[in-house]
């Protein structure tokens, strides 16, 4: 029998320092809905590559306005989260909405 090694949340930072898995995430994410499911990723998103520290010099914010704009309550403006998204190699976009089907 094998035990199990590694947590979930340290599966998840490892396959999040990948690009492909990080945009994946972090659209699902967005499709959430939830500011607060949107939030975590990017704080977890953060701690797969290289911290909150490093992400902060990257997007050029300080590192208790990034904490403040990522925590649980946080309600970061739109040019914040670009500036997030960029340091990552991530672009924000807009796709028409899909028409939900009608139920018969």
């Amino acid at each position: 029998m094998r035990m199990k090694t590694a947590s979930y949340h340290e599966e998840l930072i490892e396959s999040l320092r990948d690009p492909v898995e990080r945009a994946a995430y972090i659209n699902a994410a967005l499709e959430d809905g939830d500011r607060r499911v949107l939030l975590k990723a990017l704080r977890n998103v953060a701690e797969a590559n290289g911290g909150m520290g490093r992400l902060a010099a990257r997007a050029k914010l300080s590192r208790e306005s990034l904490y403040r704009m990522l925590s649980e309550r946080g309600n970061p403006e739109l040019s914040s989260i670009e500036r997030v998204f960029r340091s990552l190699g991530l672009v924000l976009r807009v796709e028409q909405q899909k028409p939900h089907a009608h139920a018969h």
